[in-house]
């Protein structure tokens, strides 16, 4: 094996995944399987360990791994169009925050009151999630 030429198991450790990742991200069509030669395995090369840290950090960013493959295809050069997608998750993970934001409140006026009440047998949370 040339030494440029990497095992399923080298990349998986060097991109800190699982080898179990590396094929569902091929089963996928996230990743490309390389070809199977005849005898021995298949091979990857740095490129595989480059991507691989590509998509773990896009998911870090909130991407789903369908976005993702958007990113992956429309490519480097196509700033304006990577920056839109951006763009739109994050609009989306505001949105997302102001909502747990509310949740908070809620929460936090659900568990206040709980602990403000003495009645046994009557806990405000339960009768709160249970009005019509």
């Amino acid at each position: 094996m040339p030494p440029s030429a990497l095992t399923i198991g080298k990349v998986a450790k060097l991109a800190n995944v699982s080898v179990e990742t590396i094929r569902y991200y091929q089963k996928i069509g996230l990743m490309k399987a390389p070809q199977k030669p005849l005898q021995g395995f298949r091979t990857y090369t740095m490129d595989s360990i480059r991507e691989l840290k590509f998509i773990k950090k896009a998911q870090r960013l909130g991407f789903t791994l369908d976005e993702i493959s958007e990113l992956l295809e429309i490519g480097s050069g196509q700033c304006a169009d990577i920056q839109s997608k951006a763009q739109k998750k994050l609009d989306q993970i505001k949105q997302q925050i102001t909502e747990l934001n509310a949740l908070k409140v809620t929460l936090d006026e659900l568990v206040k009151s709980c602990q403000l009440t003495s009645e046994p047998g009557c806990c405000p949370i339960v009768k709160s999630l249970s009005e019509l």
